[in-house]
């Protein structure tokens, strides 16, 4: 089941598959338990994680509900821009704190952004002052989460078996 991926990261076996499985059910699994349920060595278990996250496969971190954290304002962003300053756009948006997500799409939109913020003022700082002044950016439609009903992050890997 070798398949090659992206940014020079070879292949993905069905070991790698399985701690990424294993993981995405629960990021706090000790190395042990991972070489135990893949049947593999502890040293190898520590390689392979230290692999998949060193090539950015995977990583691990507490995912949080905003909501809960106090934020007050949580949503998304769809931008259109002028694609020929896509690059420097981009720059500009991974410098803003309270963008979580951003990613370059296809159809209706160039670009979609999930964000945070702490009150109505932060949020009309966030829009109007920080992202509408990135040059190139065109208009910015607002969506805003008024409940989080899932979230899960345990989909596997393309590879996996139906």
């Amino acid at each position: 089941m070798n398949t090659k991926i992206q940014n020079g990261f070879t292949a993905l076996d069905k070991i790698d598959c399985g701690m990424i499985n294993l993981l995405q059910k629960d990021g706090r699994t000790p190395i042990v338990t991972l070489a135990t349920k893949l049947n593999i060595s502890e040293t190898t278990a520590r390689s392979r994680l230290k692999r998949l996250i060193d090539s950015k496969v995977i990583s691990i971190v507490a995912v949080s509900n905003p909501i809960e954290l106090g934020f007050e304002i949580i949503g998304s962003l769809k931008l259109s821009i002028d694609l020929k300053k896509k690059d420097q756009i981009m720059e500009g948006l991974k410098k803003i704190d309270a963008l979580n997500y951003i990613a370059l799409t296809t159809g209706g939109t160039d670009i979609d952004v999930e964000f945070v913020a702490r009150s109505l003022v932060e949020f009309k700082t966030l829009i109007f002052e920080k992202i509408c002044q990135i040059d190139g950016v065109n208009s910015a439609e607002t969506s805003l989460i008024v409940e989080i009903v899932k979230d899960t992050w345990d989909y596997g890997t393309a590879w996996d078996p139906k």
